[in-house]
């Protein structure tokens, strides 16, 4: 049988080729979009939303799927705009009314997931070169993709239905396959979610060369903020240290009170929103057993942290308080914590962001 014609353009620019790179990246979108939805709300709970407390590794799914499918954008988008970019600057620049809707669509589309995956990129690397808060501005401007993603294929879908049936019978111009184009697409975002994504797999970090902290750290556990970049490292080693629950009863604990107190020992994840997972053996006291020591039995509950700033505390649900597996942890891996893991305590409970597991706790009340 005899192969394409060696007329039309180059395989990269054939209608059937944008809409196989379209259809891919549609499909990142989605997932992106909806795991990303799923993120945000455990980190800024609606009033709505109950937080799940199974099973353990949700979070880690989820978050490690949001990463996954951004970077595994990134080769697709910009193949994809090698694809249609003389598109881009058809004339005329408006003409008629649909043409402008299309356009601006366009338009909206590409900057809006330039900006997200440009942005969510640098947020893995906690490199923060602008002003604006980033979950608030990748939150907003993941509505502005899926809305001009999908007024973009409202318009274009005859275009692009005709482009999948004829497909297999275009010509195009010697050089690359469309075979070859998309192959190449598909390794390079295979590449990138390996060399990124897989810091959310444990056992497979050492794959993760692009990711920041996918290697160990103290107490074999990475951490994305230390003691001293939190500024509590002479607050957390004094010796009046106090843990105050702040309930019907007041109570004040040492270090020497927590340790005598039951001990449980539970295997979970940190998750962080950067997209790495690690395991580990936490050791410390139930929530649900603080709480009772103050009053705060059935009550929603608030984390302070020595740190200060934009995440010196959390809240939990009442039902993830009663939790078996939720502690105030006082020791990592059979150790105490080590000072960048949040010693003397912290925040450890299933299916929560690592955001949320608040380091160095100082007190606990009601929410």
């Amino acid at each position: 049988m005899s192969g394409p014609s060696p007329t039309g353009p180059p395989a990269l620019r054939q209608p059937a080729t944008a809409a196989r790179l379209g259809a891919l990246l549609g499909i990142c979108i989605v997932v992106c979009f909806a795991t990303g939805l799923f993120s945000h709300w455990l980190q800024h709970p609606p009033t709505w939303f109950a937080e799940p407390r199974s099973p353990v590794w949700l979070y880690q799914l989820t978050q490690g799927l949001h990463i996954a499918s951004g970077v595994a954008a990134i080769p697709l988008v910009l193949l994809k705009l090698a694809a249609v970019y003389p598109k881009l600057f058809e004339r005329p620049v408006i003409g008629s009314l649909p043409r402008l809707l299309e356009r601006a669509a366009t338009f909206a589309l590409v900057a809006a997931m330039l900006f997200q995956l440009f942005t969510g990129l640098l947020n893995i690397a906690q490199w923060y070169a602008w002003k604006f808060f980033f979950p608030a501005a990748h939150y907003a401007t993941a509505f502005v993709v899926l809305g001009a993603a999908s007024i973009h294929l409202a318009i274009k879908l005859p275009i692009v239905l005709t482009a999948f049936r004829r497909g297999s019978r275009e010509s195009y111009a010697p050089g690359v396959s469309r075979r070859t184009v998309l192959t190449a697409g598909l390794a390079a975002a295979g590449l990138a979610v390996v060399a990124v994504g897989s810091q959310s797999v444990p056992g497979l970090h050492r794959l993760g060369v692009l990711a920041p902290r996918s290697g160990a750290g103290p107490q074999r556990m990475p951490v994305n903020r230390t003691a001293a970049a939190a500024g509590v490292t002479e607050h957390v080693r004094s010796p009046d240290f106090r843990l105050v629950l702040d309930g019907p009863r007041r109570v004040e604990l040492t270090l020497a009170d927590l340790q005598a107190l039951p001990q449980r020992t539970v295997h979970l994840p940190i998750a962080c929103v950067e997209g790495w997972t690690q395991y580990a053996l936490w050791t410390g006291v139930r929530i649900a057993d603080l709480a009772a020591l103050a009053g705060l039995d059935g009550a929603d509950l608030r984390f302070a942290s020595m740190e200060l700033g934009l995440y010196a505390q959390s809240t939990m649900a009442a039902a993830k308080v009663r939790d078996e597996t939720s502690l105030l942890a006082l020791r990592l891996n059979g150790e105490e914590l080590d000072l960048d893991h949040g010693y003397p305590c912290r925040v450890i409970a299933a299916a929560r962001p690592g955001v949320h597991q608040t380091k160095w706790v100082s007190r606990i009340e009601a929410a």
